[in-house]
């Protein structure tokens, strides 16, 4: 990002609301070039539209600017590290059957969201949900059809940096990804494992009852 625009978040995210006159002095710029900056950020949707602030006593009304949620994209956070140790902590207090039963709930919870599927839904059908629904949360998912076999790719991994030591996490996303397509699911590839993509392959094999295959034990002790 522009140094100018950053700073404009960084004075924000520190002060709270503030006029274009009050950034334009912190800034050392003409207000008209401060007015320039933050019509680009608005138009990124990083600061709200100017509101107005009454003041306290007699006085015209000033208009102030904000971040937008979607702004603290570009503060640090450590979302990573907490949800790491509190993995830890999990695997440190619980049996694996426990553990297991955890991220099974958590798998079929997510699946849950997703939008309802016909009963006669086709396999094409079924995957193209599972895609839409896993590309909606970052996954950056895609899918084709191979030698008579519909394969599903990740592109992301919205848990880098964390599931290599927690491999359960991989174990989560097959089961949510089964539980989507209503079938079982081949693992191909892991970015986890040093891959450039998760891969699956649906085997289109109905689950029993509708029910995705457990989180086997060994993905969840698994160094």
């Amino acid at each position: 990002m522009q140094p100018t625009r950053l700073r404009i978040l960084e004075i924000l995210k520190e002060q709270g609301d503030l006029t274009v006159a009050e950034l334009a002095r912190q800034l050392g710029m003409a207000p008209v070039s401060v007015r320039h900056h933050l019509d680009v950020l608005q138009g990124e949707q990083l600061i709200c539209s100017p509101r107005v602030r009454r003041r306290g006593t007699v006085g015209r009304p000033r208009q102030v600017y904000t971040l937008t949620e979607a702004a603290n994209a570009y503060f640090p956070r450590n979302h990573g590290m907490l949800a790491s140790r509190l993995l830890e902590e999990l695997k440190a207090i619980l049996p694996p059957a426990q553990l297991q039963a955890v991220f099974e709930r958590l798998a079929d919870g997510l699946a849950a969201d997703a939008r309802p599927l016909q009963q006669d839904a086709t396999p094409k059908q079924r995957v193209e949900r599972a895609v839409e629904f896993l590309d909606d949360r970052g996954y950056l998912a895609r899918y084709e059809f191979v030698d008579d076999h519909y394969v599903i790719y990740t592109l992301n991994c919205p848990y880098q940096g964390i599931a290599e030591q927690h491999r359960e996490l991989c174990a989560m996303d097959k089961r949510l990804l089964e539980r989507l397509l209503g079938s079982a699911a081949v693992v191909i590839n892991r970015m986890s494992e040093g891959g450039c993509r998760c891969a699956y392959q649906a085997s289109g094999d109905s689950v029993a009852d509708g029910q995705p295959s457990a989180i086997p034990l060994y993905d969840l002790v698994a160094a």
